[in-house]
């Protein structure tokens, strides 16, 4: 299995660690020649506009909407994924039926961690939010695995997992786990 991790701006380089704690071979994906031969891609934390832009520059926001590779969005890879951006007409993939507020918990300077309870999950999982966004709607199709306060911070739809927190900055690996065995590795071989 190889796991691509978008890697035009943001915290992938902290994904590729994850991934090789689980023994997950990845590549750094920048362009859509890059996206041969993964099976599954990671959307960063970063800035979504920037990261918006540069995929559309790219031509990876048209192969990713047309293609059915899985998806796994952290922080900014959440806002990329959502089909509305609260006060935004930012490039974005729209795969998931979803509206998001971004920055909901405010700057930089209000970042914080917490244990949040995840559907499936059998303990909680270190949450670390720094300008994090909260899904404000979700579409009937869309599955909240995770509130915080209220709000959700976790959902999938599809072939979509979301975050709206870091868990690439924990030394837990159980939501990339989710994420490989509930979407990638039920790809079928022939998609691979």
């Amino acid at each position: 299995m190889r796991v691509g991790v978008l890697a035009l701006q943001g915290a992938f380089r902290e994904h590729i660690a994850t991934l090789a704690r689980l023994g997950v071979e990845s590549r750094e994906v920048r362009t859509v020649k890059d996206l041969e031969g993964v099976e599954g891609l990671i959307l960063p934390g970063g800035e979504s506009t920037t990261i918006g832009m540069l995929m559309d520059e790219y031509g990876l926001i048209e192969a990713l909407r047309q293609g059915e590779m899985p998806l796994f969005g952290t922080c900014a890879g959440m806002i990329v994924l959502a089909k509305d951006i609260q006060g935004s007409t930012q490039p974005r993939l729209g795969l998931m039926d979803m509206a998001v507020d971004r920055n909901h918990y405010g700057r930089q300077r209000e970042s914080f961690e917490t244990e949040i309870a995840v559907t499936g999950l059998p303990q909680g999982v270190r949450g670390v939010f720094i300008r994090a966004p909260v899904v404000t709607r979700t579409g009937r199709g869309v599955e909240i695995l995770a509130r915080h306060q209220g709000e959700v911070v976790l959902c999938a739809e599809g072939r979509c997992l979301a975050a709206a927190f870091h868990p690439e900055l924990t030394d837990d690996t159980r939501l990339h786990r989710m994420f490989l065995d509930r979407f990638v590795e039920k790809v079928p071989a022939r998609r691979r």
